[in-house]
């Protein structure tokens, strides 16, 4: 933990200004393959995640996480929605690779593949679970198990939904009304392979000297004003992402060339996930920054972009700034979730049954950065659910960033247990408009306190 703490605070110390920094967006955990849903209003952004601890030199990955934002500045953490162990039917210790989740009259279905065993559908009455199996057994049932891997849905706008996976060839399925099973009339038992040449998803040389399909995995599939789009990962190790179009599903696919090419700062693999949310669209993928370089430890990134006239994507910059502008204010006069975070130093987030997910890990100089605070004509008080079993510690009540003006010290003293929630009072100074707040927390015991929530008070 310490020695990722070491690493970001190298990557941090590189930035000009915490407050406008954005990407990555997530720094408690180590998150890829970013699967972005729109749904009541609110960006649900289900990942992959990198463990801290990598077994064996490679992906190390054994649960699937869901955030979420209403302002794409801050994110909200659900913990991990799902694992490998609530697929029964596999045996896979590992592998817990790149899903999607769409909704579908009210319910919730989570595509996961798992690696070398095909890929499995879950389902549930909320974006952020519980799921659960309702097959018993993969969904897919293919010759390819073992490439069988990335899957991204979608719903015509007829009704019709369609799943599309693979590595190295590209594959869908005309899905069921029921969306857990699919239409076996068409293809190899309803499956259908696409065909890869230079025209459809480009060509390039590998680097075994040969010329391949640009296509490599990682599809992201959606439609836009009658355009059909697959966004994918692409010209082999290290992958870019380029993007091809067509008139239908059925095709005939158009290579358009690279969106996002090969930066230093992005990991050996990519993922692209792309929403329009409040009139923006927003591109994510996934970069090793958080870990100093590490490929199997990877962080998910987002910018903002906006489509050329004719529908193609432009040409997009990884950055480490991101989204620019918040498309909401955060309202603190609402309880407000400790792991609603738009950066972080230090600290993880655990979750139990009471108080849901919380941060954690808590350390001496840890802090985090919450952007776009609207203090409206300024408040009074602050209070915090905390607890611990420590001396405790205090929560500073900065503006803006971790060296801002500070509003306001906020005591934490032993509660009796690190579950024992109670709630924390201080005075701050008054400040009014719409702010960046930052909480540094300061303590002599290591991992002094569990932080649950907070809110501001007039």
């Amino acid at each position: 933990m310490k020695n990722r703490i070491v690493l970001l605070l190298v990557f941090v110390s590189q930035l000009p200004l915490i407050g406008l920094t954005q990407n990555p967006i997530i720094q408690t955990y180590f998150t890829a393959d970013p699967a972005p849903m729109v749904y009541n209003d609110t960006v649900y952004l289900y990942t992959t995640h990198d463990e801290d601890e990598t077994v064996d030199n490679f992906f190390t990955m054994y649960d699937w996480r869901c955030y979420s934002s209403i302002d794409m500045v801050n994110w909200t953490d659900h913990g991990a929605v799902t694992s490998l162990k609530d697929f029964k039917w596999s045996d896979k210790e590992n592998g817990a690779w790149a899903p999607q989740c769409i909704e579908r009259n009210d319910k919730f279905y989570l595509y996961c593949p798992i690696h070398g065993d095909g890929v499995g559908v879950l389902v549930s009455d909320s974006p952020t679970g519980p799921f659960r199996d309702p097959l018993g057994k993969r969904l897919i049932e293919s010759d390819h198990i073992w490439n069988d891997i990335d899957p991204t849905a979608f719903i015509d706008d007829d009704g019709q939904a369609y799943l599309f996976w693979g590595n190295p060839a590209l594959y869908y399925v005309k899905l069921n009304e029921d969306m857990i099973s699919y239409d076996r009339s068409i293809g190899n038992k309803g499956i259908v392979a696409l065909e890869m040449n230079e025209s459809t998803f480009g060509k390039s040389k590998g680097n075994d000297g040969n010329h391949h399909t640009n296509y490599t995995e990682g599809p992201w599939f959606y439609k836009r004003s009658n355009l059909y789009y697959m966004v994918y990962a692409a010209a082999g190790i290290p992958e870019y992402i380029a993007c091809s179009t067509a008139p239908s599903v059925e095709g005939p696919w158009e290579y358009h060339g690279f969106i996002m090419e090969r930066a230093d700062h992005l990991a050996f693999t990519n993922h692209p996930g792309i929403v329009d949310y409040k009139g923006n669209s927003y591109f994510f993928y996934h970069t090793h920054e958080l870990s100093g370089g590490e490929g199997f430890k990877r962080s998910v990134s987002v910018e903002q972009f906006k489509y050329n006239s004719d529908g193609s994507i432009p040409l997009i910059e990884p950055t480490k700034e991101g989204v620019k502008k918040n498309v909401s204010n955060l309202n603190p006069y609402n309880k407000v979730e400790a792991e609603t975070i738009a950066w972080s130093e230090g600290v993880k987030t655990k979750s139990e049954s009471k108080a849901g997910v919380y941060v954690s890990n808590i350390s001496d100089g840890d802090y985090i950065v919450v952007r776009s605070v609207d203090f409206d004509k300024g408040a009074k008080k602050f209070k915090a659910s905390v607890a611990t079993v420590s001396k405790g510690g205090q929560i500073e009540v900065r503006l803006n960033d971790a060296d801002g003006e500070l509003l306001g010290v906020c005591k934490v003293k032993n509660t009796g247990g690190e579950k024992q929630w109670e709630t924390r009072t201080c005075k701050i100074k008054k400040v009014k408009g719409v702010n960046d707040l930052c909480f540094v927390f300061k303590g002599a015991d290591e991992q002094f306190f569990n932080f649950d929530w907070w809110k501001l008070e007039n």
